[in-house]
């Protein structure tokens, strides 16, 4: 049987969702088909990139995907990072459980490179507080909604 898919989904597909999928396929990669795409796709953003690596997980292979090549197909859970996203989610077709995380955009982060890092540091940790919780721990794929 194959894993059950979790679309993290936000604007630009260049940060949360990227750290997202990442996090969730380190720690539960036998348990779910984690994936990311973006309204408007923006490309990878490097200092998620260097965020994630500081905890050892390397998204730098991750690439910036538009919803639209998801159109369609069976999508289990969907989890909008931002608020923009949610209002534009498109349908997918027998999605069991559709939640909602308002992430603050840590790509609008203005400063020094260390203090823009620093906001990538704090919304990562977020973020995986709340997989680790809510999908992890809580093991969404044991509750269907």
């Amino acid at each position: 049987m194959s894993q059950p898919k979790v679309l993290f989904l936000c604007t630009g597909n260049s940060a949360r969702s990227q750290m997202a999928e990442g996090y969730l396929r380190h720690v539960a990669g036998d348990r779910f088909e984690a994936m990311s795409a973006g309204i408007e796709p923006k490309g990878l953003n490097p200092l998620a990139v260097e965020a994630m690596q500081e905890i050892g997980i390397d998204i730098s292979r991750q690439r910036s995907k538009d919803i639209v090549i998801l159109l369609g197909q069976h999508v289990p859970y969907v989890v909008t990072v931002c608020d923009n996203a949610k209002e534009r989610c498109p349908i997918f077709p027998g999605t069991w459980k559709f939640l909602h995380w308002s992430f603050e955009d840590p790509a609008a982060a203005t400063g020094t490179h260390d203090e823009r890092l620093s906001v990538f540091r704090r919304i990562r940790d977020q973020i995986i507080a709340r997989i680790d919780r809510e999908l992890v721990e809580g093991d969404i794929s044991q509750k269907r909604a």
